[in-house]
């Protein structure tokens, strides 16, 4: 299938984004995660634009989009408000379905909390609504330690050890989170393309330092944490998804654990929640079919 380039620009922003499909038809809006760029949608957007426009931008900080300095930059408000643009540019007349996976899951769930009325459906694969996943992290000490990597990611030597040796450690930390059998020679060139940006590295990562996330050494008591953690002093209303909600999940994830999931319910009142299993955190890379086959199906009964 052909994949078309375009850009989005206006007085604050450059986004570069990649779309499949007939324009006409409904907007999908995809977003990606850490450390990947549109990239991290090419294998499943084929089968997604049989029925919508599907569009993947670049967000902040990645490929081939703008590169604000300074860590305030990557605050959840400035993700949201970008892909906010975006969206109001491609359909500003109708609804969309918002796709997320990884951390383009935490900017999807941020987006459904302040803009439901622009929004159909809300998709999330292998990602985290806020709570939830802070809950976890404190309370389930597996999770808590598949979480430490982002102590190491926040510090200031992360930039030159995930730039080391043509970016050995980030391609490790891929290989990591799960099964990557689907990184080729040519896609880890890709990867390394959009790596390899003046400043991209950084601005990456700068997306975790601007994070309101916890985590605490794994030997910390959770007694210890109480009246420290950001968004359990948020009302429950202002984390609710108000829109029908799917999350499509690979419970072979070594980031992100079962527990992740526990209390969704609480937030989301028209959720439905597929697993498929011996899938990993790649879940868009390993089993594009399958997730698209889900995907459109919960969308159906939606029309």
């Amino acid at each position: 299938m052909e994949f078309n380039s375009a850009t989005f620009e206006d007085d604050v922003r450059r986004i570069h984004y990649m779309s499949a499909g007939d324009p006409s038809k409904p907007l999908m809006l995809c977003l990606h995660g850490f450390p990947e760029y549109w990239g991290g949608w090419r294998d499943i957007m084929p089968y997604l634009a049989e029925t919508h426009n599907v569009v993947a931008p670049d967000q902040r900080g990645f490929g081939k989009s703008f590169k604000p300095e300074g860590e305030e930059a990557y605050q959840t408000r400035h993700l949201v408000a970008d892909m906010a643009a975006l969206a109001d540019h491609l359909s500003p007349d109708a609804p969309f379905v918002l796709f997320g996976h990884d951390w383009g899951s935490a900017v999807a769930y941020s987006f459904a909390f302040s803009r439901a009325d622009r929004l159909k459906a809300l998709i999330v694969a292998n990602g985290v609504h806020p709570y939830c996943f802070q809950k976890a992290i404190i309370e389930d000490p597996a999770q808590r330690a598949a979480s430490q990597y982002m102590n190491f990611l926040r510090s200031d030597r992360a930039e030159a050890v995930m730039r080391a040796d043509d970016f050995a450690k980030t391609l490790n930390m891929i290989s990591g989170f799960s099964a990557a059998g689907w990184m080729s020679d040519a896609v880890k060139a890709d990867y390394r393309a959009a790596w390899s940006g003046e400043g991209a590295m950084r601005a990456m990562l700068n997306w975790y330092r601007s994070s309101p996330v916890v985590v605490p050494p794994v030997e910390q008591a959770a007694s210890e944490l109480e009246g420290t953690i950001p968004v359990y002093a948020l009302p429950a209303d202002a984390l609710r998804v108000d829109v029908p909600h799917l999350v499509v999940w690979g419970d072979a994830d070594e980031a992100l654990r079962p527990s992740c999931l526990e209390g969704l319910d609480r937030f989301a009142d028209d959720l439905a929640v597929e697993t498929i299993p011996g899938t990993g955190h790649w879940i868009l890379h390993e089993r594009p079919a399958e997730v698209s086959h889900i995907v459109g199906n919960w969308l159906s009964r939606l029309d």
